[in-house]
């Protein structure tokens, strides 16, 4: 990001002008405070949905954000109403939604289905969904029509598609057609069958090369951020001080320009296994699973209904 030098930055109220004079408090000096605190991704007063113009502006005010993912009206709504800007329709929902084992058999219509809902369900959030496994990889006309269908028929403000030097043109043409695109690159889990598993990334000199190669490239063909998955905190730091674009970590440390989690980690839903970079702020599964237990003791107890839940 370009720093102003000396010469450039407005005297702060009261401070010397080069001139020898203090500089006197006005109205103009005090707004851009205000406006940045009305601007701010999350906390901010405005209402609108949020753009890709608003994640290039939180770069230059160096704001960090949180992003969760989504996929039903209902948990978007909460999240909206909680304040988060950007909602990522993942292809995520095939494990933790769809029952699958990976994220390879989601499929266009799934996408499609389930990012219409998510915008339904909020008014100021960004929704950006994702191109599954084999919507994009054939050729940018590929990706394009499918960008486009996710964007007419689903009514996303952008997209998010896996790969970086390999999936340039991709990102190129759409942004060409006026789709935006979150890239993503370091671990990519739609290839899990290459990978094997799900390995750290960027390890190593010449992997840590590759990964900045794959960030500036897609940073180059148009995205107006990238996601860093499972990347070393180190390289992931050094990737987002040399990208004019946003980066959003994912296990991949603190230095990144935003953050996510799979909301389903994040709020405890999710049994079993959890990567190391997932941090449960709360155990839906306990809460729900005694909720349902409450409710089937009731009905085997005949306490409910009770007089209060039944008509006259």
């Amino acid at each position: 990001m370009t720093q102003l030098s000396p010469a450039q930055n407005p005297p702060a109220d009261g401070a010397p002008t080069p001139g020898g004079t203090a500089a006197a408090p006005t109205p103009a000096a005090a707004k851009p405070a205000s406006d940045s605190s009305s601007k701010a991704l999350y906390g901010g007063k405005s209402s609108r949905r949020v753009t890709v113009r608003d994640i290039a502006a939180a770069k230059e005010r160096g704001e960090k954000w949180p992003m969760l993912t989504a996929y039903d009206a209902m948990t978007a709504s909460v999240f909206d109403e909680a304040g988060i800007p950007v909602l990522l329709v993942g292809d995520s929902m095939g494990n933790c939604h769809l029952g699958y084992e990976s994220t390879v058999p989601v499929t266009m219509d799934e996408i499609t289905i389930l990012s219409a809902a998510v915008v339904r369900g909020t008014r100021r959030a960004l929704i950006v969904a994702d191109l599954p496994f084999g919507a994009f990889q054939e050729s940018p006309v590929q990706a394009l029509r499918n960008a486009t269908r996710l964007v007419k028929e689903a009514g996303v403000g952008a997209v998010k598609l896996e790969g970086g030097e390999r999936s340039a043109h991709q990102v190129e043409l759409l942004v060409s057609s006026g789709i935006p695109v979150m890239a993503h690159v370091g671990l990519t889990p739609q290839s899990v069958n290459a990978y094997g598993g799900y390995p750290v990334q960027g390890r190593g000199e010449e992997a840590a090369q590759q990964l900045l190669r794959d960030a500036k490239a897609v940073q180059d063909a148009g995205a107006f951020s990238v996601v860093l998955e499972a990347v070393p905190a180190e390289l992931a730091a050094e990737v987002t001080r040399s990208l004019h674009i946003p980066t959003v970590g994912i296990g991949a440390g603190i230095g990144c320009d935003a953050q996510v989690l799979v909301w389903t980690d994040m709020a405890g839903l999710t049994s079993g296994h959890v990567p190391r970079f997932v941090k449960r702020y709360a155990n839906l599964r306990e809460v729900l699973g005694g909720a349902a237990k409450d409710f089937a003791e009731e009905v085997v107890g005949g306490t409910f209904p009770a007089k209060e839940h039944s008509f006259r």
